[in-house]
């Protein structure tokens, strides 16, 4: 991994484990918590690939298992959170290239219904049955629905980060064309037509600049 990877991957998890520890595990909803810290695993996972996405995963799960008030035993969620992160990798397109908001959604969805489910089972095997008392059914329908509710906010915004740090060309091409990975995100699922509406002021910016070279140079032949 480079060392912006790494410094990055490690700020974000730092910060989304702060907020999820501090803010969203306290707001005391029916069902599952919202998952900030699996929103940036995928995130990670989407632009860095399944390599980085594992050991992101792993690494944000061990720190989640170890910061209070964790209740199950260590290594557990960073088991979840490392295929997690890997599976997720695998379903970053080779050119990095996510235009529409379709297929990150439906990452998103499957990492928190496939999350829940791994968790539990995992659980299951060392004696936790918690998920019996809640209901598993339950649960899954709520910890897909948060996330799903969360990621636009998120997942867009960590890509992008992402996609900055690495100094990645491809960033900087797609941001001229205004197909980023994120702006994609954006355009199409939460109405926010950033990349699209900047590339078209530029276009337009560009027109008026030769329009009126041509009108200079219509001038000086008169």
């Amino acid at each position: 991994m480079k060392f912006n990877r790494i410094l990055l991957s490690a700020a974000l998890v730092v910060v989304a484990l702060v907020v999820q520890v501090s803010v969203l595990a306290r707001l005391q909803l029916p069902g599952a918590v919202p998952d900030l810290v699996l929103l940036t695993v995928v995130a990670l996972a989407l632009v860095y690939g399944h390599v980085t996405g594992a050991l992101v995963g792993f690494t944000a799960g061990l720190l989640a298992d170890l910061a209070p008030p964790a209740d199950h035993a260590a290594g557990r969620y960073a088991l979840v959170l490392c295929v997690v992160g890997y599976l997720c990798g695998l379903a970053r397109p080779e050119n990095g290239r996510l235009k529409s908001a379709t297929g990150p959604m439906a990452v998103v969805v499957v990492a928190a219904v496939g999350s829940t489910l791994l968790y539990a089972g995992v659980g299951a095997l060392v004696g936790d049955t918690a998920a019996r008392h809640v209901g598993l059914g339950f649960l899954l329908f709520t910890a897909a629905l948060y996330d799903l509710l969360l990621a636009p906010f998120t997942v867009p915004l960590i890509m992008a980060l992402a996609r900055r740090a690495e100094n990645d060309p491809l960033a900087e091409a797609n941001g001229a064309n205004g197909a980023d990975v994120s702006s994609g995100w954006l355009s199409s699922g939460t109405g926010l037509r950033i990349g699209t509406q900047r590339s078209g002021l530029r276009v337009k910016a560009a027109r008026t600049r030769a329009a009126r070279a041509g009108r200079i140079k219509g001038v000086k032949r008169l």
